[in-house]
């Protein structure tokens, strides 16, 4: 078997979609026995002894979530396509799973923009 460069490897991860890539990443966990969750024991620690604890800080990351499809499922089908890189396939399959994050760790203003643009196609959707 033929080594492949960084670069040739990255190339192929940008040819895969979104669940593809997922399911590889945990394929990857499994075969290796590893995590790609980034190591949090330095926030657990909380703040020192005598330090202020800081005041409760605005969340800047948002989940957009499908709660539902309504009555316009292709309608919906569409908008996920258009928010996403998604397939077809996927994004109907996003849509049936439905409650189901459509746009994870987002800003704010691209979770309102797009739970606008879902509650237009006739979605149900939540902003986490």
């Amino acid at each position: 078997m033929a080594k492949l460069s960084n670069d040739e490897l990255i190339g192929a991860f940008k040819e895969m979609s979104l669940i593809e890539l997922s399911e590889f990443v945990k394929q990857f966990e499994d075969v290796f026995d590893v995590t790609a969750a980034a190591p949090v024991a330095a926030a657990a620690a909380g703040p020192a002894a005598g330090a202020e604890a800081p005041a409760e800080e605005e969340k800047d990351e948002f989940d957009v979530v499908l709660e539902s499809a309504g009555s316009a499922k292709i309608a919906v089908i569409k908008e996920v396509r258009g928010l996403t890189s998604l397939g077809l396939k996927e994004a109907k399959a996003l849509v049936d799973e439905a409650p189901k994050a459509v746009l994870e760790a987002v800003k704010k203003d691209d979770a309102e923009a797009a739970k606008i643009k879902l509650e237009e196609a006739g979605a149900t959707v939540s902003v986490k």
